[in-house]
């Protein structure tokens, strides 16, 4: 397909997992790709690898100035970065409440807020954000992460109010457990891993995670200029997690 051929894209958390997936994908379908990351190592060939802390706001206006200026202008931002945490509400710190809300949420914000002149340019603008399927389900032990993808949810339909009027799509895809570094790096930490991957799949109906491959279409086919009626709308991508009960 080729079907973004000649726009931008700029993805956040670009360099690992559903964001290098997403990555991979635009390419494969014609965009200039831009990947902001704080470690860039894993970034596609072929990307424009920026190193931003999405939580330093003067970071954010460099990166996303560097990638218009260097590409072109902006077309597509995919505002994928993201951080986790385990427990339930009085598990978490003040202070990780706050780090995790800022990474997941609030850089939505900067990033978004420094992206717009371009998008508004922009003929096929398209925003995606990664939500999760917790937005919808109660997981245990997921309470301060399921707050900000539940956030995530929310700022969405309220951003697609906001500029539809402008011609600015914006839409948000919802992963069940995927078969990322992420999640690998989670159950490792686990005292009986294979177990816990175990029920991890069991979880999601079709009996196995999701993989950052699917996620990546959805994304896609939600930023396509092929899809230009298509905003507000949440993607879910859970193997029936969200919705399913066998």
């Amino acid at each position: 397909m080729t079907d973004f051929t000649g726009l931008v894209a700029v993805i956040t958390g670009g360099a690992s997992g559903i964001g290098a997936a997403t990555a991979r994908e635009l390419l494969g379908r014609g965009a200039r790709v831009a990947v902001l990351d704080r470690d860039t190592t894993g970034a596609p060939e072929g990307t424009l690898s920026i190193v931003a802390d999405l939580t330093d706001a003067s970071a954010v206006v460099a990166a996303i100035a560097q990638v218009a200026e260097e590409l072109g202008g902006i077309d597509v931002l995919v505002n994928n970065a993201g951080i986790g945490a385990s427990g339930d509400i009085a598990a978490n710190s003040d202070e990780e409440w706050h780090r995790v809300l800022d990474v997941n949420v609030v850089s939505i914000a900067r990033v978004t807020r420094a992206a717009l002149p371009w998008l508004r340019a922009s003929r096929h603008a398209a925003i995606v954000n990664t939500c999760s399927a917790v937005a919808f389900i109660g997981v245990a032990d997921r309470a301060l992460y399921s707050a900000s993808k539940g956030a995530i949810a929310a700022l969405t339909l309220a951003m697609a109010a906001d500029y539809v009027g402008e011609g600015i799509r914006v839409n948000s895809v919802a992963p069940g457990t995927a078969d990322t570094p992420w999640v690998g790096r989670i159950l490792a930490a686990t005292e009986a891993p294979q177990e816990a991957a175990d029920a991890l799949r069991r979880r999601q109906p079709i009996g196995r995670l999701v993989t950052a491959e699917e996620v990546a279409v959805a994304i896609a086919s939600l930023a396509t200029p092929l899809a230009a009626s298509t905003t507000a709308t949440m993607l879910r991508v859970d193997g029936g997690m969200s919705s399913v009960r066998i």
